[in-house]
């Protein structure tokens, strides 16, 4: 059981939800950008939440399957085809050995996530098969996917995943799903000029009261060297903090960094686990998946709350995914 790259695609690695208990010693956590959807589509065919998808980034690759499979696709829209026939996505479906799986640029969001139904049979390192591109380790060979690569998988029988993926995957000839899908605003993608959350950062008090207000009130660009170490942002310079740098110091996902030249960056999923300029705020957790489908390009902006605040609105969101899930088993029963 395998599946083998015939295009790459822009940036194609294996991620789950990250590596974790490993920073103090400077390992980084990695893992899917844009997690919800990885953990919807890895729920929508029986998969475990943290089994690995593939994590596909702007332009997304050619794939064929070597054995029957159930596969379902969440996240940014790349147009994703089977022997060049449109595929639902944010749905479960059963497709054929020998199919052609292809995606293409992606018209909404950045990232797309491709789950398998009993996921990859790649070994994990260090308790995660996401990949480390920095440090050459996890995923599949520690690198993103090329052509010719061929990812072992994992049979859905031997993942023991629900009875309806075995059922599925025993559909007709050729490529079967359900009519039903996901519902988009469970996952949501970003709009034109998107609203990001953010709570005051370990070195708020340092900056100026001009700077603090400008950075909730004006727009930013992604900028083409973005990556999924950080996004550099364009727009009106933010003046640094008294005092300059500070020591370096562990590092959040979301962090927003201002550097000397006063343009923030962003940190993300492959983010180093300590830096040294200082963090002006921190986006808040709800909303980092908006954060990851945002493309180089798109502007946003920045809204303060407060730490409760942000709380609240992760715990509002767990809540609907559990009630999101729990009708998934029932629907899928």
């Amino acid at each position: 059981m395998s599946l083998r790259v015939e295009r790459a695609g822009l940036l194609t690695t294996v991620q789950d939800l990250g590596r974790h208990g490993f920073q103090h010693l400077g390992v980084m956590v990695n893992g899917a950008m844009d997690e919800l959807s990885h953990r919807m589509a890895n729920a929508l065919v029986g998969n475990a939440e943290d089994d690995a998808t593939l994590e596909l980034t702007l332009s997304g690759p050619t794939l064929r399957l070597g054995c029957d499979a159930v596969i379902a696709v969440c996240g940014a829209d790349m147009d994703a085809r089977v022997d060049g026939q449109p595929l639902p996505s944010w749905r479960p479906a059963r497709v054929p050995a020998g199919a052609r799986l292809e995606f293409g640029r992606a018209t909404r969001g950045a990232r797309a996530y491709l789950a398998m139904a009993g996921g990859f049979d790649l070994p994990p390192v260090m308790g995660s098969r996401s990949t480390a591109q920095r440090g050459g380790f996890g995923g599949f060979r520690g690198r993103a996917l090329r052509r010719g690569d061929v990812i072992p998988l994992r049979s859905p029988e031997e993942a023991h995943t629900p009875r309806w993926v075995r059922l599925l995957s025993r559909a007709r000839r050729g490529v079967a799903y359900p009519s039903w899908s996901v519902a988009h605003t469970e996952v949501p993608m970003p709009r034109e000029g998107q609203v990001i959350r953010a709570v005051p950062g370990r070195h708020w008090q340092t900056f100026t009261l001009k700077t603090r207000e400008q950075f909730a009130g004006v727009p930013y660009r992604v900028l083409l060297d973005s990556d999924r170490m950080g996004y550099r942002l364009e727009g009106l310079a933010l003046a640094a903090p008294r005092g300059g740098d500070v020591l370096s110091e562990g590092m959040a996902t979301g962090a927003v960094q201002v550097p000397p030249s006063g343009q923030p960056i962003v940190l993300m999923a492959d983010r180093a686990t300590t830096g040294g300029y200082p963090v002006l705020a921190v986006v808040a957790a709800v909303d980092l998946p908006l954060m990851a489908q945002l493309a180089p390009g798109d502007q946003l902006r920045f809204e303060l709350i407060t730490v409760l605040e942000s709380h609240a609105l992760l715990a509002a969101r767990e809540r609907q995914l559990a009630r999101t899930a729990e009708a998934l088993r029932a629907q899928l029963a």
